[in-house]
């Protein structure tokens, strides 16, 4: 069938998606390219929403995924403020909420995720916020200011992130965590702890293994109890305790769902003719040997693209090392790897100094490393991680010993 008579549709205006659309016209596609998105304005980044969009260091054409005449320019339809209902693998169709049907020759979810919901009494009180969109980053700007009292629940990426942000801003914070450090599910109690002392020299109020009972006030968030009986006074609340995959579309339509939807690795979903990207797809790693979801930038920016190839007819197969990256005050860091289960963490550098490297290890070899305010070990640390070979801890600490040699040829 000529390119020109076949249609893709990309589900999700998303990074993800925009990426997708772009590489299809990259890629020589000069068919029909619809890209369906609920939000009323052109696709965007979400990383600037907790950072410099948050602290208006950068506008909403920074964070855009591209200039505002890029999609007309590439013949690229943009539907947006269009709520996609359902999809009809059999029939291969959407169905929008106006009642318009779309017939598609391959379709691309990359629906992303929404915020997990606070479940606590007084959690849909005013100035309780989440944050996903530009509209919640906007509501959040206007919350925060020297006078404000932000409390913070939930110390992942999105809370360290908007506290720090808060904090540089002039509010004051308060941060409750479950955990017993920040970001201790990804990074370990030993690199969270680096994240604990960061916030406390900053003036962060930290709440940490303190669960939330309730969220306190008549006709507006005015304070948040926690479990045992603490009360903290607040302006706003930003909730940032995870996200759920948006899988509704798929689910009804009879796909495979698996905490998010799963696709193999050329990012195939159960459907023929159906792929999926970016936060919404759990995707089987063939390096690792199993499914991964990624919540992450990275994933959006490469899966997008990998999915138009392989809705192109490419023969993708998508094992790129997972990494993700955040800057809170003054500490920039890019992670890689993938590390589930590691049994040992090895510094190089000075964590308490903020300029370290740092290497989680499984059965001896680098699963994952991470990167703190250096900027030349990238390439190195990749190396590493991709080699999955046996490394000395000690070797590893060592400053003088050289990262690229420890790597060694790749591993089978």
């Amino acid at each position: 069938m000529p390119q020109s008579t076949r249609t893709f549709v990309i589900v999700g205006a998303s990074l993800a998606g925009a990426k997708a659309a772009e590489t299809l016209r990259t890629e020589g596609f000069d068919g029909r390219v619809v890209l369906i998105g609920d939000e009323a304005r052109r696709p965007y980044e979400r990383p600037p929403l907790s950072k410099e969009y948050l602290r208006a260091e950068k506008d909403f054409d920074a964070a855009a995924v591209h200039p505002a005449d890029f999609y007309d320019d590439n013949g690229i339809e943009l539907r947006t403020a269009t709520l996609a209902t359902a999809i009809d693998p059999a029939g291969r169709s959407v169905t929008l909420a106006a009642g318009e049907q779309i017939a598609y020759d391959a379709l691309l979810l990359a629906t992303g995720s929404a915020p997990r919901r606070l479940p606590v009494p007084g959690g849909g009180l005013p100035g309780v916020l989440y944050l996903r969109s530009v509209e919640d980053a906007d509501a959040l700007r206007h919350a925060i200011g020297p006078s404000a009292q932000l409390v913070v629940i939930g110390a992942g990426w999105i809370g360290a992130e908007v506290a720090a942000s808060a904090r540089q801003l002039g509010a004051s914070v308060a941060m409750v965590e479950l955990a017993a450090v920040p970001l201790e599910r990804v990074l370990g109690p030993e690199v969270g702890a680096v994240y604990r002392d960061l916030h406390a020299a900053h003036g962060v109020d930290l709440h940490l293994g303190a669960g939330v009972e309730a969220i306190v006030g008549s006709e507006a968030v005015d304070a948040v109890r926690l479990s045992d009986g603490t009360v903290l006074p607040a302006t706003a609340v930003v909730v940032g305790v995870g996200v759920t995959p948006r899988v509704e579309l798929a689910d009804a339509a009879g796909l495979t769902v698996d905490n998010g939807i799963v696709v193999d690795e050329h990012l195939r979903t159960s459907a023929p003719g159906v792929y999926a990207a970016g936060d919404v797809a759990n995707a089987f790693h063939p390096r690792y040997g199993a499914r991964i979801r990624l919540e992450h930038w990275s994933a959006a920016l490469n899966q997008g693209p990998a999915a138009a190839r392989a809705m192109l007819g490419g023969d993708v197969v998508y094992d790129r090392t997972p990494y993700f990256f955040s800057d809170q005050y003054d500490l920039g860091m890019e992670y890689r790897g993938w590390a589930p289960g590691f049994e040992q963490v090895v510094f190089r550098g000075d964590p308490a100094g903020r300029e370290f490297l740092c290497f989680w290890l499984r059965q001896g070899r680098v699963a994952a490393a991470m990167n703190a305010n250096i900027w030349d070990a990238g390439d190195a640390l990749e190396a590493l991680v991709r080699a999955d070979r046996p490394v000395d801890p000690v070797l590893l600490a060592d400053p003088d010993v050289d990262l690229a040699g420890l790597a060694g040829p790749p591993g089978p």
